[in-house]
């Protein structure tokens, strides 16, 4: 098991990550007040543990999936937590992926102005992305992660126990964000590369798994809040990616962030920011999860769910992070017609 603490200015955060994480958990939480939050599929899986382990324990089940990742959702939760009578030395532990997470931190966040948080990331994609760094947030008229707020989890435990229950969906949607994380971190793009065919091994991932935060833990202490601009790495793929999953739903979060990634792959090259060798390189690790792009009709329909995007600095144009080169990356700003008429080469998939 190892151990990564991310130092940021709000309070530092502890991710203990592999084999036996799931004892220290037990070990760190046992004589305090606490509070799960899961869904219907983890609680099936683990419920009957976790309350033979923590049997005074409140523990609140959501339905599962991202359309519950709503305003009834986060205040069923804060139902919850006033009926059980939480306080603020009390710990809100999130059992799930990143819906769980990011709604039970985020009720975290606004309980007494703030209770402890711990987070207990059940899938690939929520153990690599969304419960390290602190963002938390639900969906509100049909945008996505609007309303929100950066709040760090005290500690995260990142079990491989967890893994081995994960369809294979999920792992391809976990693969998504390790992707994402490859163009922006050349060194673990090559081991990508290199070990392709080990990428549905459980022990590569576990491996990979703390690669990923070792990253991303280092970008979230230089730019907690995304207040300098470093941290918007991070959402490499994501406006378009966002975009479609918003237009279209189907398909997981990280599928779309790996369709997002190549469009702003092509975008790059096209706009003259990237070569083309660097651009194939690119493509390569996409293809590395997901070998064929898909079509989507009327795919320019997307655009006014860009508009909505967070990182947009004006209302007449999409702003985006784009891949330059091995390990290098900017902010880049298109106008409207010129993005939709990129939008549209996704109608036209073959």
């Amino acid at each position: 098991m190892q151990t990564i603490e991310i130092r940021t200015k709000s309070r530092p955060s502890t991710v203990l990550c592999g084999d036996g994480a799931w004892s220290a958990m037990q070990k760190f939480l046992h004589d305090k007040d606490v509070f799960f939050v899961t869904d219907t599929n983890v609680f099936r899986h683990y419920g009957e543990e976790v309350k033979s382990l923590f049997p005074q324990a409140h523990i609140c089940v959501l339905p599962a999936g991202e359309k519950n990742k709503n305003k009834n959702s986060l205040f069923r939760i804060l139902d919850e937590m006033l009926s059980a009578k939480l306080h603020r030395s009390s710990y809100v532990v999130a059992l799930g992926g990143g819906v769980i997470g990011d709604m039970a931190g985020f009720a975290a966040s606004i309980y007494m102005r703030g209770t402890h948080l711990v987070q207990i990331p059940t899938t690939l994609l929520s153990q690599v992305d969304s419960s390290v760094g602190g963002k938390t947030a639900i969906d509100y008229k049909k945008v996505k992660n609007v309303l929100g707020a950066f709040y760090q989890p005290e500690r995260v435990f990142c079990d491989p126990r967890f893994l081995s229950t994960l369809p294979a969906r999920e792992i391809k949607c976990g693969l998504g964000e390790i992707i994402k994380t490859g163009v922006l971190d050349g060194a673990l793009g090559d081991k990508l590369l290199q070990n392709a065919p080990r990428l549905h091994d459980l022990s590569f991932l576990q491996e990979i798994v703390s690669d990923c935060i070792r990253f991303k833990a280092r970008v979230v202490e230089q730019d907690e809040t995304e207040s300098s601009g470093i941290r918007k790495c991070l959402n490499l793929g994501h406006t378009t990616g966002h975009a479609l999953e918003l237009c279209y739903g189907r398909r997981s979060h990280g599928e779309y962030v790996l369709i997002g990634m190549w469009l702003e792959c092509l975008i790059a090259e096209k706009e003259g920011y990237a070569k083309k060798e660097h651009s194939d390189r690119v493509r390569s690790l996409i293809s590395l999860a997901e070998r064929r792009i898909p079509s989507f009709p009327d795919a320019r329909q997307c655009l006014r769910y860009a508009l909505l995007d967070k990182k947009n600095d004006r209302v007449d144009a999409i702003s985006m992070y784009i891949s330059e080169s091995y390990a290098k990356g900017r902010e880049i700003t298109l106008p409207c017609e010129k993005y939709a008429d990129y939008l549209a080469i996704l109608e036209k998939r073959q």
